[in-house]
Formats: structure tokens, sequence, C-alpha cells
């Protein structure tokens, strides 16, 4: 672990930049230049059970809370906001989460939060088309999100019990 103000540790955060800039550029091309050149429900590609459709989801994740997109949209600026504020506390009094995988997964969360909020603010909907069939659509901008929460939350499970160890 690298102290928190060394020069290598102030470089990772290029890594959240990197992240975040992909997550954004990939979630928005895919929707743009592929799916919505399709009509809503429209079945782009499939493999088995496996399928690319375009769907509009005017709701939260899963489908939930469907037609409140202005709520939708304010949610994700205030969730933008404690992300940030969040990270930046989290950067300078828990030195021990800050690590080139976690500041990584703090940059897919940003990038997906922000990459679904542009579809809010342009459309009212977020274009959805990765469907397995047993599980609701969703996109690059959501699976972001899931695996950045996924590692953030493995890395808290792993100080934990490290930190549990070495308690008396």
């Amino acid at each position: 672990m690298q102290k928190v103000d060394s020069p290598l540790a102030r470089w990772w955060w290029g890594g959240l930049a990197l992240s975040f800039l992909l997550v954004v550029t990939a979630d928005q091309l895919t929707k743009n230049l592929l799916v919505r050149s399709y009509d809503e429900g429209g079945v782009i590609w499939q493999l088995g059970f496996f399928r690319l459709i375009h769907v509009q989801n005017t709701g939260a994740a899963f489908g939930i809370f469907p037609g409140h997109s202005f709520a939708l949209k304010i949610a994700a600026m205030v969730g933008i906001v404690v992300l940030l504020v969040m990270g930046f506390l989290v950067y300078r009094r828990i030195p021990a989460l800050v690590s080139r995988l976690n500041i990584i997964a703090f940059g897919l969360i940003l990038g997906g939060i922000v990459g679904n909020l542009i579809d809010r603010l342009r459309w009212d909907y977020v274009t959805d088309f990765i469907d397995f069939g047993v599980w609701p659509a969703f996109n690059i901008a959501d699976s972001a999100v899931t695996v950045g929460v996924v590692i953030i939350a493995y890395s808290l499970l792993r100080l934990t019990i490290t930190e549990m160890r070495h308690s008396p």
C-alpha cells in the first residue's frame, strides 16, 4: 500500500479518470451507434437465451419506479455528489481503502451513473440492451456500477476480516 500522498498514489487517480471515461464512452457508443438504430423491442442479435434487444427503461434498476424520470435524474445527480464527497473522505481518512483497484472501481461506479444520467437528460429514459431472459435487460453503465460495487464491497470485507484478525 502506497502512502496516500505519495506521487504514485496520486498517479493512480488517472485510473479513476480512465475507467470513468471508458465506461461513459462505451456505454454511449453502444447505445447511440448500435441500439437506437433499432425500434424499441427489436431484437438486434440472439444466441440461445442471450440476446441484444432495444429496451427503453423509464424507471430505475429492474424497471422499478417507471415514469419517474425527473426524480431519478435528481437522485442520480445527488448520488454523484454524495459519491464524490464520500470518495474524498475515504481518500483522506481511510487510506487502507485507497488502492488501484478501488480507485478504478470508483471510476466504474461514477461512469455508470453518468452514462445512465446522460440518457435520462437526453431522452427521459435509459436504453438497455443486454438480455439474458431470466434477468431484466441492462446496459454497460449498469454493469460498470455493479462490478464497481462488488469490488469495493470485497475490499471492505477483506479489510474488516484483516482488522478482526489483528484486534485483541
